[in-house]
């Protein structure tokens, strides 16, 4: 007896792979979020960013200040990784968040650049 609740157009088959696939994508974001977290001071905020092409940032900023980026697939990969690894999200990347932020030397003198200064970009080897 055939299930009554599978489409006869074949649309399950279909989507079914890349759920998966989405699934495990989100999977691994959200143990890297965690490692992330628990490197830097136990826990993280972030944002979630369309970038292009579908594809999002994930922004994250650990309670030390410390702050990195991933890159997820899609919006809703990107959401679903955070909200499995327990992440704080806010609407944007200003006010409490950035605050949050520390930024050394290094980051200063790369933002500047070297028309004022800063390190040249490092020579691929």
């Amino acid at each position: 007896m055939a299930d009554d609740t599978t489409p006869q157009d074949g649309t399950a088959e279909k989507t079914a792979p890349s759920d998966a696939r989405a699934d495990r994508k989100a999977a691994r974001l959200a143990r890297q979020i965690e490692s992330f977290a628990k490197s830097h001071g136990g826990s993280a905020e972030g944002q979630l960013a369309h970038i292009a092409r579908g594809t999002a940032r994930i922004a994250l900023v650990g309670a030390n200040g410390e702050w990195g980026n991933l890159v997820a697939p899609s919006m809703d990969v990107a959401r679903k990784a955070a909200e499995k690894a327990g992440l704080t999200l806010h609407d944007d990347f200003d006010g409490e968040l950035a605050a949050k932020v520390r930024t050394g030397p290094y980051e200063w003198s790369r933002m500047a650049g070297i028309q004022l200064g800063g390190p040249a970009n490092p020579a691929d080897n």
